[in-house]
């Protein structure tokens, strides 16, 4: 894909991890990679896509880590895409974007919901802080600001939201 991210933005990890899995059929081929699809056929006719714009996603896929290319076949030689531990780290986000997408629905209207595999109970994701466990969709609890490897463009952006960083107390330096 080309990259649309702006220069000023190569620092924003919204803008990098947008440019890794912010295109459409990226995500849609991550979320069939998550529920165990790992051929080009079984890809191709889950999601009706193109031979070119798979293999382009694919190729995309595999160069950002996400996806492993391996052989499953030698005559002919044929291959499969395995998720590796990083594309495995995108779970979390494919959860939450798929309950965003249901959380105004009813439950007569969504096609695709959670489940605890042991009950078959439907779950509700939410984004917790694994330090005190709260929930981090209250905009006003938790706020971005510029971290260590801020540039001054960076720390200048946070300073005018009067978003300085607070130092830290000595509980939080250990």
């Amino acid at each position: 894909m080309a990259s649309r991210i702006r220069l000023e933005d190569h620092e924003c990890p919204l803008s990098t991890t947008a440019q890794h899995v912010g295109e459409w059929w990226t995500l849609l081929i991550l979320h069939d990679a998550f529920d165990g699809y790992t051929r080009f056929d079984q890809f191709q006719q889950s999601l009706n896509i193109s031979t070119s714009m798979l293999t382009a996603r694919l190729k995309t896929l595999v160069a950002d880590g996400l996806l492993e290319r391996r052989p499953y076949q030698t005559n002919p030689l044929r291959h499969e895409y395995v998720l590796t531990e990083r594309g495995r780290s995108l779970r979390p986000v494919i959860v939450a974007l798929a309950a965003w997408g249901n959380q105004n629905l009813t439950p007569e209207q969504r096609s695709m919901i959670l489940v605890d595999a042991e009950t078959g109970e439907e779950v509700e994701p939410v984004v917790i802080d694994a330090h005190t466990g709260r929930r981090l969709d209250d905009s006003e609890a938790f706020v971005f600001t510029a971290g260590r490897a801020a540039s001054p463009a960076m720390r200048a952006r946070y300073t005018e939201l009067g978003r300085s960083r607070p130092r830290p107390t000595a509980k939080q330096q250990t």
